[in-house]
């Protein structure tokens, strides 16, 4: 019968080292720790889309309606903000007007016991409309950040009118 040499086995045999694994997971925590950076909130929006429904009750207060035309190629012409043409050399400055505009007539929300707004806007958008003017205009309604970088709502209730195949001109 033969004996084995237990003691060879025991040579052989690889040890695991824990430590330095234990101190490189230690290193990558504290590196996601400290390069973790908290990010405002992004597209937070309250938006009604249109019911297909005939028989819905309409709100109480009327909406202000924003209507967006565009050219054949979906740019951004012009905005009509309550049958008031929006002005601008650039469509960046049409928004801006256009923010002006809705902070003139709703009140700011968001400061120490005051409730959100409860105005609504419609947006009438034409149908080649490019999808980046919707967000700018949504962008433009729905608040801003104030001189002490936080975010002033002003408009949460966003709604659209029913999808029309042709421009209205």
């Amino acid at each position: 019968m033969r004996i084995r040499n237990t003691n060879l086995r025991a040579k052989n045999k690889t040890k695991l080292q824990m430590t330095p694994m234990i101190d490189i997971v230690f290193q990558l925590l504290v590196f996601f720790v400290m390069t973790f950076t908290i990010v405002a909130i992004e597209g937070d929006f309250n938006i009604r889309m249109p019911r297909t429904s005939a028989n819905v009750m309409p709100p109480m207060d009327l909406p202000i309606v924003i209507a967006l035309r565009a050219d054949a190629e979906g740019e951004l012409t012009h905005a009509v903000m309550d049958d008031l043409q929006i002005s601008g050399d650039t469509t960046q400055a049409v928004f801006a007007q256009m923010r002006r505009r809705v902070r003139a007539q709703v009140p700011d929300a968001g400061g120490p016991g005051r409730e959100p707004s409860q105005q609504e806007v419609e947006f009438d958008c034409d149908y080649n409309l490019k999808y980046k003017y919707v967000i700018d205009a949504i962008t433009a309604v729905s608040g801003y950040v104030d001189d002490d970088n936080r975010v002033k709502k002003v408009i949460e209730k966003i709604k659209f009118t029913k999808q029309r195949d042709e421009p209205v001109g």
